[in-house]
């Protein structure tokens, strides 16, 4: 029995050499991932030194050997049966003995066992421990990794949106900074518009203070021409009525001349004032006048103020008529709005409450007379849609009668 345990103890020994040079060579029965020196040590170790103790309990003692020696020697006649007794008392101490080694190698291999199983779990305990912790940290550090990661993406993210709202402010600035400049040059070509409008209005009104004078002035012509042709025939007649006189008798011419000069005084008026009514009611027979336009006529005519005051005074006209057909001779040759209309009555001398009488009582369209404003506006200069309506606005057109025309005209 010794030698197998002093086999097994060399078995051991070189197995453990083996293992702490590689030991993947004596421990192919556990994972390889498990394979290491303290593993080799652990197994092989505790069974070196298991044999060896193995080893020395089961070894017979040299002083017993030499003891029972001695015994067989002295005792040269011993008895069978107590010989045999003691044969078989030392049997079965031996056996007793024997049964107690392996008793107690038993309960030690169990011990060795229950320990190195329970070295196996602590070292595999240990191991997983290792693990875990080795896992953990590659966990930390992977998470760290991430949250480094996300902090340089948000970090770039927040860059790239700062560089992004900058242009875009940037690009905001620009376009205000171009719509600015681009309003401005608007409003510089509007007012560079306007102005030109109101010149070439103003030119316009101009032209056409023009061409009114012109026309009164012809109308002023036409009636001194019918006057001198009535004066003239009057005077024919007149001298005729005096030949016939003359032929008469010169008393009757002086009793005419007489009843004359009688009538004249009875009724309190001059030659003057006579013909100066009788020239007002010619005017009146082919144009209109307002009383201060005909006594400015008058006046034109010759007539001081006093016989051209007395002539209107006696004479019989409807003041408010004839600012009706004045009204109708202006719409006849030019367009005016409705206020227009009055201010230029006004302007002929009509009361304000003639003026707007007639314009109340004429039969006129007031679109259709924005829309010849317009043309006639847009025949001599050019026009913005806006900047039109705005014109016939300030001619007195209604915003709505101006749009019409503006809409009318294809602006």
């Amino acid at each position: 029995m010794d030698n197998l345990f002093v086999l097994l103890f060399l078995v051991s020994g070189l197995a453990l050499l083996v293992g702490l040079i590689k030991p993947g060579l004596v421990l192919r029965w556990i994972p390889e991932s498990e394979r290491n020196r303290k593993k080799v040590a652990m197994y092989f170790g505790s069974a070196v030194v298991v044999f060896v103790i193995l080893t020395g309990v089961t070894a017979d003692p040299s002083e017993e050997i030499a003891a029972d020696d001695k015994e067989t020697e002295v005792e040269e006649a011993p008895d069978q049966e107590v010989e045999a007794e003691e044969e078989a008392a030392r049997e079965e101490a031996e056996r007793e003995a024997e049964e107690e080694a392996a008793r107690e190698e038993a309960e030690r291999e169990a011990e060795e066992e229950a320990a190195r199983e329970e070295a196996e779990r602590e070292a595999e305990e240990e191991a997983a421990r290792e693990e875990a912790e080795r896992e953990a940290e590659e966990e930390a550090a992977r998470e760290e990794a991430e949250r480094e990661a996300e902090e340089e993406a948000a970090r770039e993210e927040a860059e790239r949106e700062a560089e992004e709202e900058a242009a875009r402010e940037e690009a905001e600035r620009e376009a205000e900074e171009e719509a600015a400049r681009e309003e401005a040059e608007r409003e510089a070509e509007e007012e560079a518009a306007r102005e030109e409008a109101e010149r070439e209005a103003e030119e316009e009104a101009a032209r056409e203070e023009a061409e009114r004078e012109a026309e009164e002035e012809a109308a002023r012509e036409e009636a001194e021409r019918e006057a001198e042709e009535e004066a003239a025939r009057e005077e024919a007649e007149r001298e005729a009525e005096e030949e016939a006189a003359r032929e008469e008798a010169e008393r009757e011419a002086e009793e005419e001349a007489a009843r004359e000069e009688a009538e004249e005084a009875d009724d309190g008026a001059t030659t003057s004032q006579q013909q100066a009514v009788r020239m007002a009611e010619d005017y009146l027979n082919y144009t209109a006048f307002s009383k201060s336009g005909l006594i400015d006529q008058l006046e034109f005519e010759g007539f001081d103020n006093g016989d051209a005051a007395y002539a209107v005074e006696n004479i019989d006209v409807d003041w408010r008529a004839q600012a009706v057909l004045s009204a109708e001779s202006y719409i006849n040759y030019t367009a005016f709005s409705k206020s227009g209309l009055v201010q230029q009555l006004e302007f002929e001398g009509f009361s304000n409450s003639d003026a707007s009488y007639a314009v109340e009582n004429i039969d006129v369209d007031w679109r259709e007379q924005a829309v010849l404003s317009a043309q006639n506006y847009l025949d001599y200069t050019s026009f913005s849609r806006s900047g039109l309506i705005e014109q016939l606005e300030f001619e007195g057109f209604s915003n709505a009668d101006a749009t019409h025309a503006v809409d009318a005209v294809g602006l």
